[in-house]
């Protein structure tokens, strides 16, 4: 059954997500299933499917296709800070790839312009593509959302950018980790690629740039909850 209809494994924050900017776009007709299509090897050749695809790739598009949501943001920019909204799409793509792993194919993902391109792992892993390469960003559709409900749901705090010249920005996820009381880690949004941070005033997302970079580098966004988070960030900092 459809996520939309049937949420679930999803959290409740998650689930209040889809339920206030959720909605499930009807399936182009002109969709060929997966068993129907030819795909390349690592060759080159083309061949019939793997049925490992096939049954990955019409799961997602049974569970996920034609989801769509809106995902609040809100950053730090010169002089001032902005709210955004950013549209998610889960339509299938056209292609399907070979890697060591397995096979990825594509979904269309964010709604902007972009030098990636997102893709579902065989193995469950969401990624995008970069210079050939598949790059995991979560461990699966699921975590996915759940990380994108967490950034929607302290989209209404303060970004912080009071950062001291010179300072190691990276650092500061441990050291407020240990210093905040109640600082504790979203496990439905959080895995290797990816970490969020919550607490009543607080929140912290660190994850791997989208860079075929090795290792890949590590970014950091940090937000306040009115006054009290601020004065609780500048205390653990002090």
């Amino acid at each position: 059954m459809h996520i939309v209809d049937d949420p679930t494994g999803l959290s409740e924050r998650a689930r209040d997500l889809l339920a206030r900017t959720g909605w499930r776009k009807p399936e182009s007709a002109a969709r060929l299933a997966t068993d129907f299509l030819r795909v390349r090897d690592r060759t080159g050749r083309l061949i019939p499917a793997p049925m490992k695809l096939v049954i990955r790739r019409e799961a997602f598009a049974a569970r996920f296709g034609g989801l769509q949501y809106a995902v609040r943001r809100s950053v730090a920019l010169p002089g001032m800070d902005r709210e955004f909204q950013r549209l998610w799409d889960f339509d299938l793509g056209g292609w399907m790839r070979r890697d060591v792993r397995g096979w990825h194919f594509d979904f269309i993902g964010e709604r902007v312009s972009s030098p990636v391109a997102y893709a579902v792992h065989t193995d469950g892993r969401v990624g995008v593509t970069h210079g050939g390469l598949f790059l995991e960003i979560a461990t699966s559709v699921y975590h996915l959302i759940e990380s994108h409900a967490v950034l929607d749901q302290v989209a209404s705090w303060q970004p912080w950018h009071e950062y001291a010249a010179g300072s190691d920005r990276m650092a500061l996820v441990d050291h407020l980790a240990a210093q905040l009381d109640g600082l504790t880690e979203v496990a439905e949004a959080s895995g290797p690629c990816a970490r969020w941070l919550l607490g009543e005033n607080v929140a912290i997302h660190e994850v791997l740039s989208y860079s075929s970079d090795v290792p890949r580098t590590r970014q950091l966004a940090v937000w306040a909850r009115g006054q009290d988070g601020i004065g609780q960030i500048r205390a653990a900092l002090a």
